[in-house]
């Protein structure tokens, strides 16, 4: 495996579970890494909720690296692709799986965008394009964790300084992101950040998700609803081309829930598309603010395992969602040896527009001085 680039932002948490919350403040320890690439013996967050429910959570990345949740029989699987060990997240072929990205998530196109007078070159680490925050983005760093007390059930905090001129973007960014298993079984992630110059953020979860359990092999027959009646068309390189088209009469068209199956033959390479959330059409840039669509969360997507019964529901605040049909995991060795291939997972990634730092007619993704960015996303299982 190529030894990757990594950066550390602190000292690193001794393993703590939700269980430690209960019992009382935590004092927690700080450990280094034995080698500056050795990312094996990284200490995993685990937050747990009712039911057995139960999510692990890497300050590598962010990521999360197993996520159980019931059946109607109470029988439990994780539904999340991913590795076992901590290594393949830190290395070119991690898929992004349960990752934090950022400075700024998916395309930029030609790493290249103008602010303030001055044009910044970007890392490109997607044909000519920069992806998901470039070539060590957010899910390559090191984030510093530690267990916060929560009304609402088991909280982890991960804080991330991302330098000024890192990868190429402007601006000191202090980035933090809270994972919180609520007592009815709700994983909420909280994103925030506060920048000294302006810039471009977009900061997104990438889970791939699989209702089934992780190892059940396609995931084409859950059934898929988006609260978007438009979507950003792609040019050829997966770069919106600044349209916001309507979804009727499309096979983009999830607005009546139906099996992914039925409509992704239509489209070539499959899904990998952002939606414009909340009947905002184009009218969506006068809306959003601070990387926000709505100071509440709200239904962006449903998604539905016929066969064990388990139903996703994806809240949020952002004005967009990349619904991503994982076409480009191919014989992916993953956790408990499963293998996973394409199709295998669904990505619904709540967000800004990509390239909005090149599209007039989208939602601005620049923070400021001054002011705070905040990016919600929650994720509500149930069975149907």
């Amino acid at each position: 495996m190529k030894i990757p680039s990594i950066l550390h932002s602190g000292p690193l948490p001794w393993i703590v579970t939700g269980a430690a919350i209960a019992a009382g403040p935590l004092a927690i320890g700080a450990q280094k890494l034995k080698r500056w690439w050795d990312v094996s013996h990284l200490p995993i967050h685990v937050l747990r909720g009712p039911d057995g429910m139960e999510v692990h959570i890497s300050p590598l990345g962010g990521v999360i690296q197993r996520l159980l949740v019931p059946d109607a029989e109470g029988n439990l699987e994780d539904v999340v692709l991913g590795f076992d060990d901590m290594a393949p997240y830190a290395g070119d072929g991690s898929f992004y799986f349960g990752a934090v990205v950022g400075r700024v998530a998916n395309r930029i196109a030609k790493g290249l965008f103008s602010l303030e007078g001055r044009q910044y070159k970007l890392a490109t680490n997607n044909g000519h394009n920069a992806l998901h925050g470039g070539k060590r983005g957010f899910d390559k760093v090191i984030w510093q964790g530690a267990h916060i007390s929560h009304p609402e059930g088991d909280a982890v905090r991960l804080t991330y300084t991302s330098k000024d001129g890192e990868e190429g973007y402007p601006g000191t960014l202090i980035a933090t992101v809270t994972y919180i298993m609520t007592r009815e079984g709700m994983l909420k992630v909280i994103f925030e950040a506060t920048t000294d110059k302006q810039t471009p953020v977009n900061i997104v979860q990438h889970s791939y998700f699989n209702l089934a359990g992780h190892a059940s092999g396609s995931a084409l027959d859950h059934t898929l609803y988006i609260n978007g009646d438009h979507y950003t068309p792609l040019d050829e390189t997966s770069v919106p081309t600044g349209e916001i088209v309507p979804v009727v009469g499309t096979p983009f068209d999830f607005t009546e829930e139906h099996s992914i199956r039925e409509s992704i033959g239509q489209v070539p390479g499959g899904y990998d598309h952002n939606y414009v959330l909340f009947g905002m059409g184009r009218q969506a840039k006068f809306i959003v603010k601070n990387g926000a669509a709505s100071n509440m969360p709200k239904l962006a997507a449903k998604l539905t395992d016929p066969k064990s019964g388990r139903c996703l529901k994806v809240l949020t605040t952002a004005p967009g969602m990349q619904f991503y049909s994982a076409n480009y995991v191919d014989g992916v060795h993953g956790k408990g040896g499963a293998v996973y291939n394409k199709h295998s997972g669904i990505c619904l990634e709540t967000q800004g527009f990509p390239n909005a730092v090149n599209e007039h007619a989208f939602p601005s993704v620049i923070l400021g001085p001054g002011e705070r960015y905040r990016h919600e996303v929650d994720y509500q299982f149930s069975n149907a």
